[in-house]
């Protein structure tokens, strides 16, 4: 059993179990693929390639094993993936040029030689041309082109085709006139008359249908030939890898540029297979040797058996064995075989996927001679092809516990999504738990929804490149950014390019640390970048590889300011960058101290530099503080959290403790690594959000309010914001939360559980409303008003929350017709259930209620029992005495509710107040549906005139006066939420 310090109460898992499909990574997923090391393989103990150049290149190209006893390990298989051109060279096409095409769309030039007639190339003019490669001088004798899927008028009528040797001349091959296809994705093939070598080939589209837009599904080139066009076995070539992928880079391998391509066509209705030979190898395995690869499925058009994921890498054995054959499991516990991983349906298609498995435990001993690709499907017939990159065969001790919990969870997962592929939406925040800022590298300095991209937007190597580390407040990628300040490190000599394609910096995910308490990265030029954060600041730290060491500031517009103090290295600022859903988003502040002495430095708008004196150590470190109330304030959040002399190791230690702390409510046992990496991941991300909005000013807690109206404008200096007393929290949405995240903190964390609840409830008291979504202010989306529901959850689980505010503020929402789309219920104005609170009476206010003056605008009593409460009756409180509970009648009066310490609230926060039956005996008709009067409920005490008091009122003759906490549990039976800390 592992433990991780000292606990009184544990949640004990028997194993860390968890839905195995939820626990399949994609080899992009980060923290389960780490790229591969650049240290040289162990002779005759590892192996390993990526296929690049000067890498170890297949011994074989398209070759299949050889069976027991002779002849083929294959069976139903071919190599007739690409539609049978005899032939057939379009697989080693290098390059693709085009006149035009639809790159947001997906609709790109790699598509013409993609072999998939799904995919087009799509160009928004009537003619135009596109450009292929051969690595070679190749003799083509015919060509083939196939229709698109959408409309004929859009296909190509007149063209030419051409040949060059260098690309500069041109040479005229074939050309055609009122071509037309009698269908969408029709393959027609045109001869060439004159046939000739050439390495360049040149479509040029000088008409098409009609339309005014150009399309084409797939060009295909072929050598001709007398025999069979289909390739007889299944293909394993080099090339540049796929065309295109949500995550992914376009035509590239998984970590370089090359990747092994299997296609084929499954011809058998029953059982297909073909093994193909790869590497000749000598590799001997011992008890901890592993193997692992990426694999790249892709989904043929029509296929719905994900026949490209019956696939996976073999070996074969000195002993005449097979690693398919020896029941060897991947790091999921799936059978690791061609049949295994399809059947397990694990691997994503149009993915990279990572998968590695101990083999040592199945084959200790033995001699690995050959590595295989194979692939085995129960069913056909079926068209499929793929990709796999980084094949190692490795020598890996088993992995020793983490000393800290904090360092199993690693916040680049979930990075390796896109808008058109969600794996999480994440990018790598590095902040304490529930922090007022987050820090994080960003790979799109112009843009406030991904982030960060974990491989897609890699750069002409293939390398993921930072352009910025910024503070952020980003909920979601959906939601955008907001509040946002950019500093990015250079070693450039001179005056640095604050552009940001020209100052960013390529680096691989293998020298890059991503940890809930610190993010470090090490660039390909030596630079090292490190962040270490607390709630309203961070520190960060640059080390440079020379004597140049500047720092860029930026931000995502130009809506912000930068003022530098050279002589004293400071930098202060301002922003008001905000993405179109951050409603209430108020300015930001920064404050920040360098601890290196500056020698130049300028600004302008937004950006600016400072050039540094690094020292002998070459290190810059920055303090850089927030605020949302003014620079002042950032300055003494700074004072706070990172006092002049605070090392960057001590901020890293504490912000490592609190997660620490956090992590460490819950405890496995029987866990994996790679298991303890996605629980802990998980809660990190769990407790990531929602986000403290307040700052500690003086001994008072107060935060710039999202939530009003703002009583003046924004200065260089200092908010225009309405400044209100008191913890307020913001980042939810609760339509996605109310179910999950939510529960998960009453049983987990109940104390911090009913922190987080009070802090939503301070939006209601604030602006008169909780938010539906939090951004931080009322924005507008999702339908109900799902913090009702999480909060009841919370508070019958024993959260104590401030019970009554959150319940004045469910009724609020249930009964009351929003004023604007951003807060209550949608559809209140029509529903035909909404409740019409009948008039004010215009009586005396009888029993212990004094009439008082109240300013014209201003909330407080109306009608004629205005007034604040005095003597005698019964309080509303906390308390379950008989006394409150004997209350048997409502004033009939609408009040601005008061919270527990007696601070008033915002109109709106309507509650009811039980007195003693002096108030009356009255009887007003209940309201109904559409505001018809019904018999009367009760006759002692008038209908309350508040919606909230009419909505609340009970059918029971003795209503209590507040929603009550159950009884406390008894030592011999714990509730969940008390088996936690």
């Amino acid at each position: 059993m592992q433990r991780f310090g000292a606990r009184s109460r544990w949640i004990r898992w028997r194993r860390a179990v968890v839905g195995t499909a939820a626990l399949v990574m994609a080899a992009g997923a980060p923290g389960a693929a780490v790229a591969l090391p650049d240290r040289v393989p162990v002779p005759d103990r590892e192996f390993a390639s990526s296929f690049e150049d000067g890498e170890r290149a297949p011994d074989w190209r398209s070759t299949v094993e050889s069976a027991p006893g002779g002849g083929k390990r294959a069976s139903g298989v071919d190599g007739g993936y690409g539609g049978g051109l005899p032939g057939d060279v379009t697989d080693r096409v290098t390059d693709v040029r085009a006149s035009a095409e639809n790159t947001a769309g997906g609709e790109v030039k790699e598509n013409l030689v993609d072999g998939e007639a799904g995919t087009k190339w799509l160009a928004f003019e009537a003619t135009g041309w596109v450009e292929f490669d051969l690595p070679g001088p190749t003799a083509v004798t015919a060509y083939a082109l196939t229709s698109a899927n959408d409309a004929a008028e859009r296909d190509p009528a007149d063209w030419t085709l051409k040949g060059s040797a260098d690309g500069g001349d041109w040479t005229t091959l074939d050309t055609r006139s009122g071509e037309s296809f009698d269908r969408r994705l029709q393959t027609k093939t045109y001869a060439l008359g004159a046939p000739a070598s050439y390495r360049h080939f040149r479509l040029e589209v000088t008409r098409n249908h009609g339309a005014g837009i150009l399309q084409l599904a797939d060009v295909r080139f072929g050598t001709g030939g007398d025999g069979d066009p289909v390739p007889p076995d299944m293909q394993t070539v080099v090339d540049r890898g796929p065309s295109g992928s949500p995550t992914a880079k376009a035509r590239a391998g998984f970590t370089g540029l090359r990747a092994l391509r299997y296609a084929g066509r499954q011809t058998a209705e029953g059982r297909g297979y073909s093994y193909n030979k790869v590497f000749d190898v000598n590799v001997r395995v011992s008890a901890h040797t592993r193997l692992a690869y990426r694999i790249f499925p892709a989904m043929a058009e029509g296929d719905l058996d994900y026949a490209a994921t019956n696939v996976s890498v073999d070996l074969a054995f000195t002993d005449g064995t097979y690693l398919s054959g020896l029941g060897a499991r991947d790091q999921y516990g799936f059978a690791l075989s061609p049949r295994g991983q399809g059947a397990a349906r694990s691997l994503y298609v149009n993915q990279w996927n990572d998968v590695v498995a101990g083999i040592g435990q199945v084959a200790a001993g033995k001699t690995v001679d050959r590595i295989l690709l194979g692939y085995d499907s129960p069913g056909g017939p079926a068209r499929f092809r793929g990709w796999v990159d980084d094949i190692a065969l490795r020598t890996a001790p088993p992995e020793a516990p983490k000393a800290h919990l904090s360092d199993y969870a690693v916040t680049t997962r979930g990075t390796n999504s896109s808008g058109s592929f969600s794996r999480g939406n994440t990018f790598p925040a590095t902040a304490v738990p529930h922090g007022f800022n987050f820090w994080t590298p960003v790979t799109n300095a112009s843009g406030l929804g991904w982030l960060y991209d974990y491989s897609r937007a890699n750069n002409a190597d293939n390398l993921p490149v930072i352009q910025a580390f910024s503070a952020s407040h980003e909920p979601s990628p959906w939601m955008g950014d907001r509040q946002t300040f950019q500093v990015m490190p250079s070693a450039a000599a001179g005056v640095p390019d604050t552009g940001r394609t020209a100052r960013a910096l390529p680096f691989r995910h293998a020298n890059e640390t991503a940890r809930p308490y610190s993010y470090g990265v090490r660039f390909e030029n030596g630079l090292t970048a490190e962040m270490a954060p607390t709630d309203h600041a961070a520190a960060l730290r640059f080390t440079y590889p020379g004597d140049d060491a500047s720092v860029v500031f930026d931000n995502v517009t130009d809506q912000a300011g930068l003022t530098l103090d050279t002589g004293r290295g400071v930098v202060t600022g301002w922003s008001d960058v905000k993405s179109g859903l951050s409603t209430g988003a108020t300015r930001l502040f920064v404050y920040g101290e360098f601890d290196a002495p500056v020698t130049a430095g300028a600004s302008s708008g937004a950006k600016g530099y400072l050039r540094f004196d690094a020292g002998a150590d070459r290190t810059v470190t920055l303090r850089l503080a927030t605020s949302l109330i003014g620079v002042d304030q950032a300055r003494d959040n700074l004072r706070q959290e990172i006092p002049e002399g605070t090392s960057f190791e001590t901020v890293e230690r504490r912000a490592q403790r609190q997660w620490d702390e956090l992590l460490g409510t819950v405890e496995v046992e029987g866990a994996t690594p790679d298991q303890l990496t996605t629980l802990y991941s998980s809660l990190y991300r769990l407790y990531l959000y929602p986000n403290s909005g307040f700052e500690k000013v003086g001994s008072t807690y107060k935060y710039a309010s999202p939530f009003s109206p703002m009583p003046g404008p924004d200065t260089p200096t200092h908010t225009g914001a309405k400044i209100v007393d008191g913890k307020v929290y913001v980042n939810n949405g609760f339509w996605d939360t109310y179910r999950t995240t939510w529960p998960a903190y009453s049983l987990l964390t109940p104390a911090r559980a009913a922190e987080l609840a009070d802090g939503f409830v301070q939006q209601y008291k604030d602006g008169g409303w909780t938010s539906r979504w939090s951004s931080p202010g009322y924005a507008d989306l999702m339908t109900g008003t799902s913090s009702d529901v999480a909060f009841a959850d919370a508070y019958v689980k024993g959260v104590g929350l401030d019970a009554e505010s959150a319940y004045d503020a469910a009724v609020k929402n249930a009964t009351v017709v929003p004023p604007s789309s951003g807060v209550g219920r949608k559809g209140m104005a029509t529903s035909p259930s909404s409740v019409t609170p009948p008039p004010t009476p215009t009586r005396a206010c009888p029993g212990p209620w004094r009439a008082t003056s109240t300013t014209s605008g201003s909330p407080g009593w109306d009608g004629s029992c205005s007034g604040r409460r005095v003597s005698g009756g019964t309080r509303r409180s906390r308390s379950t005495s008989s006394t409150a509970r004997r209350a048997t009648c409502t004033c009939s009066t609408r009040r601005q509710a008061s919270s527990r310490a007696g601070t008033p609230r915002a109109t709106g926060g309507w509650s009811r107040r039980p007195t003693t039956p002096a108030c009356g005996a009255t009887t007003t008709p209940r309201p109904t549906a559409g505001g018809t009067p019904s018999p009367p409920r009760r006759t002692a005490g008038a209908w309350p005139t508040s919606t909230a008091a009419a909505t609340a009122w009970r059918t029971s003759s003795t209503p209590t006066s507040r929603p009550r906490r159950p009884p406390p549990p008894s030592s011999s039976a714990p509730t969940a939420a008390s088996s936690t800390r």
